[in-house]
């Protein structure tokens, strides 16, 4: 099959592209060259900027008719408007990742399954204009201009990424849980989280490639450790060896006045229950949930002490900044002086 990924260097699509590769496929990756990750010498590299719409459409026709392209950079409906105009009548099917926040939130039920509601807030622009692209190609296959299967990620990682917290990712939180300092978590740290390696939620877009069952379905492709934000901080504390973790609990609308750069994702996202129903991707796509987020967490250190250890956690000056200012906050309450 002559395959194009549109992306082909990042998180998902590495492992993507290097399991197409060892399958026999003929590999295009269309990207801006800015991401330096080696690729299998049989794979094809088209660069380019997808944002810049007329370029993309003149390279796209260029390349020919293709029997599957997998879209791992979409991010803005005016990139998949164009992505219909490129692709319609020219390709066999078409593979978008979508992602799960484009589902409701809070959800009416929980685990969150493929059919429910999907009205993001347009504060989550993220998610919203997920939202709206998933509704374009759905509208393009429904016409029959394109054949279209969706995957939904939740957080994915590999072993060069990071774990999340409240106030943003970065492996200096790691550093923080190894030097015992403090934890922030938001609201009671309570909420419900889960995490997919990379590697396992690859395999599920590689067994959609071709596959009659996924044509005009969308699948969740998620972790299956429902976790507390506390039970994942203290995994992930124990994966590296750390001492168990000393929380401090901050109310989210608090947290994000403290600091509403970095505590506004905590607010659209981390303080809602995240957790899916992955049936649907099992049954049709054999997806499986193979590496746990110890062990992932373990790949993850293993991978930054190999390549100059963890961020330096004492440099973020602004998480001592929010856990002191909420002491400040605490004290006067203590005092009833609020």
């Amino acid at each position: 099959m002559k395959i194009l990924i549109i992306g082909g260097t990042g998180l998902i699509s590495t492992p993507i592209t290097h399991l197409l590769a060892q399958r026999g496929e003929e590999v295009w990756l269309y990207n801006r060259g800015k991401t330096a990750r080696p690729v299998p010498a049989n794979v094809r590299t088209i660069h380019g900027d997808r944002t810049q719409l007329a370029t993309f459409e003149a390279q796209m026709k260029e390349l020919g008719p293709l029997d599957c392209v997998i879209d791992m950079v979409g991010y803005h409906p005016e990139e998949a408007e164009c992505a219909i105009r490129a692709f319609s009548g020219r390709v066999g099917q078409y593979i978008f990742c979508s992602t799960v926040d484009v589902y409701t939130k809070p959800a009416p039920s929980y685990p969150v399954r493929e059919e429910a509601p999907r009205n993001p807030s347009s504060e989550f622009s993220y998610a919203y204009n997920k939202a709206i692209m998933e509704n374009l190609f759905l509208q393009a296959h429904e016409r029959g201009d394109l054949c279209v299967t969706i995957l939904r990620p939740a957080a994915t990682y590999h072993d060069r990424g990071t774990v999340l917290y409240s106030l943003g990712a970065g492996s200096a939180h790691l550093d923080r849980l190894r030097k015992a300092k403090p934890i922030i978590v938001h609201g009671d740290g309570t909420s419900l989280w889960c995490y997919c390696h990379a590697e396992d939620v690859a395999r599920a877009f590689v067994n959609a490639v071709g596959n009659p069952k996924a044509f005009g379905r969308a699948y969740n492709v998620t972790g299956e450790e429902a976790m507390t934000w506390k039970q994942h901080h203290e995994r992930a504390a124990e994966a590296i060896g750390a001492p168990p973790p000393t929380f401090v609990a901050i109310p989210t609308h608090l947290l994000v006045q403290l600091s509403p750069k970095r505590a506004w994702i905590t607010k659209v996202n981390f303080s809602y229950n995240n957790i899916f129903d992955n049936s649907a991707a099992q049954a049709d796509l054999g997806f499986r949930y193979t590496i746990s987020f110890t062990e992932g967490v373990q790949r993850m250190a293993a991978w930054y002490e190999a390549n100059g250890g963890f961020e330096n956690s004492d440099a973020d000056t602004e998480y001592e900044t929010v856990l002191q200012r909420w002491r400040q906050l605490e004290a006067l309450l203590e005092k009833g002086a609020l």
